[in-house]
């Protein structure tokens, strides 16, 4: 005997719930047969909650028995709670990820070849890029996250807003091949701030804080990673002026 379910969901010319979207596509990969009950106008809506005594769409029932929304829905599978909760590294390891196929990618058209110097130096410069542009989404967010740990951001708090041009001027350097004398300081002087001050708020002070790194509404926390985000930034200083 094949499952039934009964959802309806909010469609109209203006606004199509994607929870109603994702709430049916869960049913039917549960393996069952979906009655889809559009609500197609915001007074539609308001009734169908009037009637059932709800405050959101959208609802499944399942057998004459009113399951609830997505999250309610999910739950009724057993299975974990949708979306992304507390802290997690998944935001700049997929950074890390993504600039380092990309920079094989890139060495291997340039040199035909994989792994090199080339690959190693376009990693660096590409993660610094993308990194600058999450921070630059937001310059607000990322201030007053970036001032509560970095030690000159405290001191003079424009550093805050100039440090992701900076960054993004370093990635976009290396990647330009511009002059080690003009791309290698900054390079140096964000890399080393940034060290210091992860290392004294993480390991020295024990400070428990989320990393801008990522942009400041990120629930990465500051800790290894950043410190080897800024590591880098060094190593790469001191290999440009080295070259």
């Amino acid at each position: 005997m094949s499952k039934s379910a009964q959802l309806f969901r909010m469609a109209t010319d203006e606004h199509i719930c994607p929870f109603g979207l994702k709430s049916k596509d869960l049913l039917t990969r549960e393996g069952y047969k979906v009655d889809d009950c559009l609500l197609t106008t915001r007074e539609q809506t308001d009734e169908f909650k009037k009637q059932y005594d709800v405050k959101t769409t959208p609802q499944t029932f399942i057998a004459g028995d009113r399951i609830g929304g997505y999250d309610e829905l999910r739950a009724f599978f057993n299975k974990s709670e949708a979306g992304q909760h507390g802290i997690s590294y998944t935001p700049v390891l997929a950074i890390f990820a993504v600039t380092f196929l990309l920079s094989l990618a890139f060495s291997y058209s340039i040199t035909g070849g994989l792994v090199s110097m080339v690959t190693a130096e376009l990693f660096v410069a590409l993660t610094m890029a993308v990194l600058a542009i999450q921070k630059l989404q937001d310059l607000y967010s990322f201030s007053n996250s970036f001032i509560t740990y970095d030690l000159l951001a405290m001191k003079v708090v424009p550093y805050a807003y100039i440090y992701p041009f900076l960054e993004a001027f370093v990635g976009i350097g290396m990647v330009a091949g511009l002059s080690a004398y003009f791309v290698a300081p900054i390079s140096l002087l964000i890399g080393t701030v940034g060290a210091i001050s992860v290392f004294k708020a993480v390991y020295i002070d024990k400070r428990e804080l989320k990393c801008a790194c990522v942009g400041g509404d990120s629930n990465v926390p500051l800790g290894f990673i950043s410190l080897t985000e800024n590591l880098f930034m060094i190593a790469a200083g001191i290999w440009m002026l080295v070259r």
